[in-house]
């Protein structure tokens, strides 16, 4: 079965500083859910960033869907298909209203205003979030905030889920909700977690972050 995103031997740095990724790769096949966990620092965002593009290794190969990734067109392809959720929800929302942060994408992708208020009501209804519609996202709490990140990326349609640390601020019923919905998606996930508990609930396969390189682990 092809890979749908791949990592060959991926090595990155930070200006001055010291080498994060020494070799790392990894693959993820159609239905995985796959956890990478590893201590601060480590690299793991990096990653996430790397495979759709936000940031370039200095060596190694990025492949998605079929092909390999090298030029800033490729990537955007790949963004189509593949929903990053930052850590922090205030770096991924940006619009004044929780409507317009979800129509967003479906805009920027070609979609009419009409077709994509279609896509809002479908995802916020859903996700069990039409009552935010129209709340000012600035003011939503830290979990609602981390739903509505969610849901712009589901807006989009993806393919795969790339998620960085999601449960982190959350209350435990924040998380709980979060959880019961990932779980109900059908879409392939590489998901970067500090959580054992979250990461057992969550992965079909589970991989270390150390000294640079990717390896297999218990969640």
């Amino acid at each position: 079965m092809t890979a749908l995103l791949r990592l060959e031997k991926i090595c990155f740095g930070y200006p001055g500083g010291r080498t994060i990724l020494d070799g790392a790769g990894l693959e993820l096949g159609a239905g995985e859910r796959l956890c990478v966990k590893g201590p601060n620092g480590s690299g793991k965002s990096t990653l996430l960033r790397i495979m759709v593009g936000l940031l370039h290794p200095f060596s190694g190969s990025v492949w998605a869907f079929g092909a390999e990734r090298r030029t800033e067109d490729d990537f955007h392809a790949v963004r189509c298909r593949a929903g990053l959720v930052f850590q922090e929800p205030d770096d991924q929302l940006f619009c004044p209203t929780v409507r317009e942060d979800i129509a967003f994408g479906p805009l920027n992708l070609g979609k009419s205003r009409q077709e994509a208020e279609a896509v809002v009501e479908e995802v916020l209804e859903g996700l069990a979030l039409t009552h935010l519609a129209s709340r000012i996202t600035h003011k939503l709490s830290g979990g609602e905030k981390r739903l509505v990140t969610l849901a712009t990326v589901l807006a989009m349609k993806p393919d795969v889920l790339l998620l960085d640390e999601p449960t982190n601020a959350l209350d435990e019923e924040n998380e709980a909700r979060l959880t019961e919905i990932l779980l109900s998606l059908p879409l392939a996930m590489v998901v970067v977690s500090h959580d054992p508990a979250f990461r057992a609930r969550m992965a079909t396969r589970s991989l270390a972050l150390k000294e640079g390189r990717l390896v297999e682990a218990s969640a």
